[in-house]
């Protein structure tokens, strides 16, 4: 059978995950060269590109900007993370970036997709400085819960709340605002909210996003005004609200455009 055109469902892949839909976790984990997906997945991706070729280039710049932020955050003295749209385990991951400057780092990963979650269950399952939920951003409350991260968090100290490309899947009827504003209540002072959000002030995100409304998680891009207004409550660390690969770019790096990335990022600091 050509594996292009149908797929065997792996040992690793849950029952209820439908082979022929493709997935935002899936898809991102094929830009970023991993092995988690499937046809569907890997045609929708090719598609994508043939509209978006530096799609892949994005996707590791996003990996690179989330790096750069967990080391400054933890160098800050942060202990505990929760990263909300974590998907597919891959290199460089956030307890392993924390844990080199703060070895007893502590960090919640939640995904709503089914492989992400079961994926990073099996490789994180003896590892009691981390607790993988499946849940949806839009249900904040069931994150943050007595049967979610409060399981492995102390509220009553610093947290970081990381949201890297997943705000954009989050619609207005949805109120982002809002479920910030929920999931902000949570923190303590001192807390840090990280964002990576793709960018309506540019026209290289129009022919994906369009095919995105395809999947089940549909883009809504914003403005930077928009996405500046989701720090609300927060204090914007230099160098404010920027291209990902203008925030805090490693020294030793040989600098990318700063506008490579049709998007912002930036991290915040609850007041």
């Amino acid at each position: 059978m050509d594996p292009e055109k149908a797929d065997v469902r792996p040992e690793w892949a849950p029952l209820t995950v439908d082979l022929d839909q493709p997935s935002v976790a899936r898809v991102w984990d094929f830009y970023l060269g991993g092995s988690h997906n499937f046809q569907v997945d890997r045609a929708f991706a090719r598609e994508a590109m043939a509209q978006m070729p530096d799609a892949p280039v994005i996707a590791r710049e996003n990996r690179a900007f989330l790096r750069r932020a967990v080391r400054f955050l933890a160098e800050q003295g942060i202990t505990q993370f929760i990263d909300i749209g974590s998907g597919i385990p891959t290199v460089g991951n956030v307890h392993e970036v924390a844990r080199a400057t703060q070895p007893g780092a502590r960090v919640v990963y939640v995904d709503s997709d089914p492989v992400a979650v079961t994926h990073s269950r099996a490789l994180l399952q003896d590892d009691p400085g981390t607790l993988v939920l499946e849940a949806d951003l839009r249900n904040p409350g069931e994150i943050l819960g007595a049967d979610g991260a409060s399981r492995l968090i102390d509220f009553s100290q610093p947290v970081a709340v990381l949201l890297i490309a997943v705000l954009h899947f989050i619609p207005d009827a949805d109120d982002p605002s809002g479920i910030i504003a929920r999931i902000s209540s949570r923190l303590a002072p001192g807390s840090h909210l990280v964002i990576v959000h793709a960018s309506a002030d540019t026209n290289a995100h129009h022919a994906a996003a369009n095919l995105y409304q395809r999947t089940s998680n549909p883009f809504t891009m914003r403005t930077h005004d928009e996405i500046r207004a989701l720090f609300d409550g927060f204090d914007l660390l230099p160098p404010g609200l920027v291209a990902p690969t203008a925030w805090r770019p490693d020294p030793q790096s040989d600098g990318n455009p700063p506008l490579r990335t049709p998007g912002y990022a930036g991290v915040g600091r609850l007041q």
